[in-house]
């Protein structure tokens, strides 16, 4: 049976594909910074739970290192040029696409033909055929387009190095929320809320409720790590059993005031920095600056939302 395991093992001979070709690249004046980043990256994936938490904390503050002392850098990889791309696309048109269809219709496809196939480990079915519809789209973009050899691992390799460490800001801001729910953030932040709320102010209770879905997203760049905390010490012993609020309406739209968070923050790598690199934009946050005429508006809403419709 497929497990997550393969998946993981896929990951990792990626990157170390990556550490091998950054290693390789005189173009990049920071090369070998490069590939040690992406080698260790490669390891955890490849060897994490062989590590044990003392081996993976050791990794991963030498993964910060090397990052917040600027050891990585660009190079230049050798794919197809600009006039080749043009070419392509002038010649295929929007069916260059295609392709990139692929995955999610694989992903949907083995979600609901697979799960009782015993082929897939039926509890990450959903990952596992996403990983599977990466593959069937790079063996379908090879034979129809045929690039280079090495085009596809040179072209993921550039567009990680110009996204840099913020690739792996998910998976550690994830980690972030876990540990601030164990450490008891929720438990701090609700005396807190406690001590500035009014005696039975509803309005202000559900305004820091939201807000602080808001923020503690920006801080941690991920609504799914803010919620556990806010709701811990707001949403749970304030709104819902204080003053009876209906958890599904709390809950669901605080979440989406998180969501506002997301819209304005770069911790939020994958939604705000990836496609400043993908596009090649000069400013580093022009996708917040374009958000935030809707974030907003959107979080007042959802304030007012939760205190209409929650407490009826």
């Amino acid at each position: 049976m497929i497990t997550l395991s393969w998946l993981y093992a896929f990951a990792g001979l990626i990157f170390a594909a990556y550490a091998v070709l950054s290693a390789r690249d005189r173009t990049n004046g920071k090369r070998f910074g490069n590939a040690a980043f992406w080698a260790l990256l490669a390891l955890s994936f490849l060897g994490g739970d062989r590590l044990g938490d003392l081996g993976n904390g050791l990794l991963l503050l030498c993964l910060v290192g090397l990052a917040g002392f600027g050891a990585l850098g660009r190079g230049l990889p050798r794919t197809t040029g600009p006039e080749e791309r043009e070419a392509l696309s002038a010649r295929h048109g929007n069916r260059l696409f295609l392709p990139a269809l692929v995955i999610p219709a694989s992903t949907l496809a083995g979600t609901l033909l697979l799960k009782d196939s015993g082929l897939f480990d039926p509890k990450q079915v959903t990952l596992l055929s996403l990983g599977m519809g990466v593959v069937i789209a790079l063996i379908v973009a090879c034979i129809w387009l045929r690039p280079p050899p090495l085009a596809a691992l040179e072209e993921g390799r550039r567009l990680m190095d110009s996204i840099g460490w913020a690739a792996i800001l998910p998976q550690m801001l994830a980690a972030l929320g876990a540990v601030f729910a164990l450490a008891g953030v929720g438990e701090v932040v609700g005396g807190l809320a406690g001590r500035i709320l009014p005696d039975g102010n509803l309005f202000a209770a559900v305004a820091i409720y939201a807000l602080g879905m808001a923020l503690f997203t920006i801080v941690m760049g991920n609504a799914f790590a803010a919620f556990p905390v806010m709701t811990a010490a707001v949403g749970l012993p304030i709104l819902i059993r204080g003053h009876g609020g209906d958890p599904a309406v709390v809950a669901a739209i605080g979440m989406l005031s998180g969501f506002c968070g997301t819209l304005m923050t770069p911790m939020a790598a994958n939604f705000n920095i990836v496609p400043v690199a993908l596009l090649e934009l000069g400013n580093r946050n022009a996708v917040i600056k374009a958000q935030l005429g809707t974030a907003l508006p959107l979080l007042a809403a959802n304030l007012l939302l939760i205190y209409l419709l929650a407490f009826r």
